[in-house]
């Protein structure tokens, strides 16, 4: 059977990971990092863990060879950690707040956890290397949550619902429909249920539709900056930026930005409108001052947050 590999990506995309910059030093006493999801446990006695690096990586030969590694869990704050080890050509640790571990391999500062390594085996694993570590010292904070990636986006994990407890008395009248935080999350998922099929009559997905409306909205950006307002790994981004790329929908600037072509400019308008059409319709039994009640309201409320990207 024929993969598709960019397909192929997204259908893993659909199993939960954390994500991870696995650190170690190399014999110039030079720190090296790399952001890693493939991480995993191997065995409890002894004590074993296993991630893998892709054989194009630059720092390949470096892990290689390395005696000793650390795997830092990231924090749901740490997305731009999680970029810059994704991404090349930059000093990644520069402003980076972090203390040596086994073998020098740094252990970043406010990691949900930290996994200090000797190597225990390096195994072939086609176009990756799966290297497997015995954990000498490890730590974790109890405070905050771990960075998840998940449907090709990051994201932050929460209780299920299904496990919160539940005072029965409080939770009758009608308590739960009135909620904000049950308003919100009920109109996203109908949202994107009722919205997203549509995009296929253009021809797009979900994370293309919020890459060129973005570039649309915003004008030229570079990678990293696009990774953190569409919350995509870069790795992950430069899938759809190839896909769009491969449909001339949008260019990839020497100096690493991205701007629409052409046709790009225009499929985005088309987007936009779309969206524009749907929002009015979706609003019409509304009035406007409603409408900017609500709007206003939201703003408001994302910007107390502090998630306005």
């Amino acid at each position: 059977m024929n993969f598709d590999a960019r397909d192929f990506r997204r259908a893993l995309g659909k199993f939960a990971t954390g994500v991870t910059v696995v650190t170690t030093r190399n014999a110039s006493g030079e720190n090296l990092g790399v952001t890693a999801s493939s991480f995993n446990a191997v065995s409890m006695d002894p004590p074993l863990i296993l991630w893998s690096i892709d054989k194009g990586a630059h720092s390949l030969a470096t892990y290689q060879v390395a005696e000793h590694f650390v795997v830092n869990v990231l924090s749901n704050a740490q997305v731009d950690i999680s970029n810059r080890f994704a991404s090349r050509g930059e000093d990644k640790f520069a402003n980076i707040t972090f203390e040596e571990g086994v073998g020098g391999a740094a252990k970043i500062t406010d990691a949900a956890a930290h996994f200090e390594c000797r190597t225990w085996n390096v195994y072939e694993g086609g176009d990756h290397l799966i290297i497997v570590g015995e954990v000498v010292r490890y730590a974790y904070r109890d405070a905050g949550s771990a960075l998840v990636f998940h449907n090709g986006r990051y994201a932050v994990p929460e209780p299920h619902p299904m496990l919160l407890p539940v005072n029965e008395q409080s939770s009758l009248n009608g308590r739960l429909g009135k909620h904000l935080l049950y308003l919100m999350r009920e109109a996203l998922a109908a949202y994107r249920g009722d919205f997203y099929p549509r995009l296929a009559s253009l021809g797009v997905n979900d994370n293309e539709w919020r890459v060129l409306t973005l570039l649309a909205d915003r004008g030229v950006l570079g990678v990293e900056d696009l990774a953190r307002s569409v919350a995509q790994p870069i790795a992950d981004l430069n899938d759809t930026l190839n896909g769009l790329q491969e449909r001339a929908l949008v260019v990839l600037a020497n100096d690493g930005s991205v701007l629409l072509s052409e046709a790009g400019e225009t499929l985005a308008l088309r987007l936009l409108a779309m969206a524009d059409d749907y929002e009015q319709r979706l609003f019409e039994s509304l009035e406007p001052t409603e409408i900017s009640t609500i709007k206003s309201g939201l703003g408001r409320v994302i910007e107390r947050l502090g998630t306005t990207a």
